[in-house]
């Protein structure tokens, strides 16, 4: 509570005695006030590295003078409160003493006459001074008129109490920070140990003790979380960092270019989140890796610029090759030389298979118009071959008929015979013209079939004819007639001498085949 809140505070009614016309801090406020400056460091959490430091809380503004009855020479007395007249606090100080979570231990209000007597019989009044007894010696407090004076003090005691107790409950429900921690302990022991309250203080100090210890135990537990927050904070954007320069010295031919681009995006709202969420981290460190991580973007980058603008030119390249390739497409679809363009169009699908590929939409719609010349020429070609045929139907009976003919001559029994019959049914076949494609294939097998017949029993008859042939043959014969004369002898004298003949036998079965083949 600063100074400017002591003035929302209750106010007290002033003696009678006091000069109307002349305001002036009562004893009650000045008490009051003295205890929540010690505490008002603990009515608001916040995190230490996001908020400013919070400012000095104000000191209780000194008691303005009040002109005394009867004048003295020393200094004059502050309005004395009656007794019983201490209000309790207004929304006002309540609202400033409010903290993130709901505090179990609320402003004081109402104090039994029991605990107000215990704690006045710790103070007392002289010559216009309030003190409090500590350890059997006179501290002093403030101003006081009469005795009745120190029922403020009393309550500012309370009230002092009330303090210990809200910080030890914000300990376990609020967030409070080690620096809140620090000084709102100092504050308190300020409190305690320059007091401005009259009451019991060993157990306040007491208690204060007690709390300490937990406080500190909360207050090293919370550097511990923001540090171990800390190292997890670094160790996440280490990692970041470490993924993008992982991805920027891949070698270009492992780069997947649009999952890459993505994951590197990726890295970046990562980034971003654990800026805007994450534990804090030094901000000598966090730009460092802020250079790193934008040292391998800008790489990455490079590189897929760079591997983009080769792309381009390849695709360029390939899109004026295939070009070329559709105009050559485009004007051989005029020709009726078929075969001709039946040749020109292999030879063109050979040139677009070794092309390259270029970008899709560019090559589908090259092939469009490549296929189209393609479908145009070979549409042209079949009309023509469908209307040749036609025309060329007339003929199929003459050439048919001579085959038939032909065939009737196997198989051959006069060679000499069948030449003379088939010379004049060849030229038949010949003269009857030309005739559809799928008819001359099927008609022309026939006649060949024919012809071969008679070119083999040429072949024959030749070989049985050879001079050459038949004088070794004869001779061979001789030879054989002679060995087989031999073998029937053996086998006789074998078999008079009843010796195994088998294999005799068979040398001479084998030998009588030979002289039948000759």
């Amino acid at each position: 509570m600063t100074a400017s809140d002591a003035e929302k505070a209750p106010t007290t009614e002033v003696p009678a005695g006091a000069p109307a016309e002349t305001e002036t801090p009562t004893a009650e406020e000045t008490a009051v006030e003295a205890v929540e400056a010690a505490t008002e460091e603990t009515e608001a959490a916040s995190d230490e590295a996001a908020a400013p430091a919070p400012e000095a809380a104000e000191e209780p503004a000194a008691a303005a003078p009040v002109p005394a009855a009867a004048p003295k020479p020393r200094a004059p007395k502050p309005g004395v409160p009656k007794p019983g007249s201490f209000k309790a606090p207004s929304p006002v100080v309540v609202a400033k003493q409010a903290t993130h979570h709901v505090v179990a231990v609320p402003v004081v209000a109402d104090v039994s006459e029991e605990r107000m007597e215990e704690a006045l019989a710790h103070g007392l009044v002289e010559d216009g001074v309030a003190y409090v007894i500590v350890d059997d010696e006179r501290v002093e407090v403030g101003p006081a008129a009469d005795d009745d004076a120190l029922h403020a003090y009393a309550v500012a005691y309370f009230e002092l109490e009330a303090s210990v107790e809200r910080f030890h409950a914000r300990l376990a429900t609020a967030e409070l920070g080690p620096k809140d921690i620090d000084e709102t302990l100092a504050h308190l022991d300020a409190a305690v140990s320059t007091p401005a309250v009259i009451g019991d203080l060993d157990p306040v100090k007491a208690r204060l003790e007690e709390i300490r210890s937990e406080a500190v135990t909360v207050r090293d537990r919370i550097l511990e979380e923001r540090r171990v927050a800390r190292e997890e904070a670094l160790a996440a954007r280490e990692q970041i960092v470490a993924t993008a320069e992982a991805l920027a010295a891949k070698p270009e031919g492992q780069v997947h270019w649009k999952n890459d681009t993505a994951e590197l995006r990726a890295l970046l709202d990562a980034w971003k989140e654990a800026q805007r969420a994450g534990a804090r981290i030094p901000k000598d460190v966090e730009r460092e890796l802020w250079k790193r991580f934008t040292h391998a973007r800008s790489a990455f980058e490079k590189a897929r610029k760079h591997h983009f603008a080769e792309l381009d030119r390849a695709n360029t390249d390939v899109a004026s090759r295939k070009e070329a390739l559709v105009a050559k497409a485009e004007e051989l679809a005029q020709t009726t030389d078929w075969d001709r363009g039946a040749r020109g169009f292999r030879d063109l699908m050979g040139e677009w298979r070794t092309a390259g590929r270029g970008r899709r939409s560019v090559d589908d719609a090259l092939w469009k118009r490549f296929q189209a010349a393609q479908d145009s020429f070979f549409e042209a070609r079949r009309s023509a071959s469908d209307a040749e045929d036609e025309a060329l139907s007339g003929n199929v009976e003459g050439k048919e008929a001579a085959v038939v003919e032909a065939e009737a001559l196997l198989p051959i029994k006069d060679l000499q015979a069948v030449k003379q019959a088939l010379r004049p049914l060849q030229d038949r076949f010949e003269a009857a013209g030309r005739v559809p494609r799928a008819d001359a294939a099927r008609l022309a097998k026939r006649m060949g079939a024919v012809e071969k017949a008679v070119r083999d029993a040429e072949e024959a008859e030749w070989d049985r004819r050879n001079p050459e042939k038949e004088a070794r043959s004869s001779g061979m014969a001789t030879q054989l007639q002679a060995s087989i004369a031999s073998l029937e002898e053996e086998i006789a004298v074998a078999k008079k001498a009843k010796k195994d003949t088998k294999k005799l036998e068979d040398t001479l079965a084998a030998q009588k085949s030979w002289l039948d083949v000759l």
